[in-house]
């Protein structure tokens, strides 16, 4: 007598795995109703799927930020795919979710790609879930911020996410880091301080000043006072600190935090954008 598949098996499977129900379906019917061997023919069919697609591009995606419960640590995932249609379906950003609060657990990609998720390792979670999906996936970015308070934001449509690490909790301290964080995400500053962007980087702006000013006219003996004037700018628009405080008026990033709990300082920011 042929197996006869069960509605609560073909929902039990598909809780299990993410994977449509005819597939499921299939997949018991084939196992003969064997639980486990119908996920093992779900996640060979996943790395058939994945074989077949290891080359494709996954420049679509979902950026997750995830704090953990005491806000000393946060993360930023992203879970990459083939199209902007599944980077908006909703099991997909659930998924990605997922993945950014389990990420928290750890400080790297490789530790965190080993580790289990739902009895298998990560990897082979993302294989499994190609196969139901249809798409390539990956994990693009992995980023860890550490420190006294940190705070997230994450941008509508999951294509932009950022952290911002403050110097101690405080009342208002999840405000304060969310707001940062937006302006982290908007602004997209190259550096905390102008002591954290790079030497060649900053040459290189001086050089450009120089080359500027030259056009114009301005006696060499002028140019290296000029050019500090024009650096000072390049920090102005280009360190997080420095930078105008979007949601104020005339006031730094850094003023803004000050005024708001004095003493405290930004420690450190992440930003990922798709």
């Amino acid at each position: 007598m042929a197996y006869q598949v069960k509605a609560a098996e073909v929902s039990k499977l598909r809780n299990s795995t993410g994977a449509g129900m005819m597939d499921c379906k299939k997949a018991l019917v084939e196992a003969e109703g064997d639980f486990d061997k119908a996920i093992e023919i779900l996640r060979k069919k996943g790395q058939k799927v994945a074989a077949n697609r290891a080359d494709r591009e996954t420049t679509e995606g979902a950026v997750i930020a995830a704090v953990n419960s005491d806000a000393t640590k946060g993360v930023v995932v992203t879970l990459g795919c083939e199209t902007d249609f599944v980077a908006k379906n909703e099991d997909f950003v659930e998924l990605a979710t997922r993945l950014a609060q389990k990420a928290l657990d750890f400080k790297d990609k490789d530790e965190f790609l080993k580790s289990d998720m739902d009895g298998i390792s990560v990897e082979d979670k993302l294989t499994e879930q190609t196969g139901v999906i249809g798409e390539k996936l990956d994990i693009k970015n992995f980023e860890v911020l550490e420190a006294p308070f940190v705070g997230s934001y994450i941008h509508n449509g999951n294509k932009i996410a950022a952290l911002v690490g403050l110097s101690e909790s405080f009342e208002g301290a999840d405000e304060v880091a969310k707001n940062v964080s937006m302006q982290v995400a908007a602004m997209n500053p190259l550096a905390l301080s102008e002591e954290k962007i790079d030497q060649q980087v900053i040459d290189k702006e001086i050089e450009i000043a120089k080359d500027q000013l030259r056009q114009e006219g301005k006696p060499e003996a002028m140019l290296d006072q000029i050019s500090k004037g024009k650096l000072n700018k390049f920090f102005k628009d280009n360190t997080l600190i420095h930078q105008e405080y979007i949601m104020g008026e005339k006031q730094s990033v850094k003023d803004y935090v000050s005024s708001v709990k004095n003493g405290v300082e930004i420690i450190d920011f992440v930003r990922v954008s798709l």
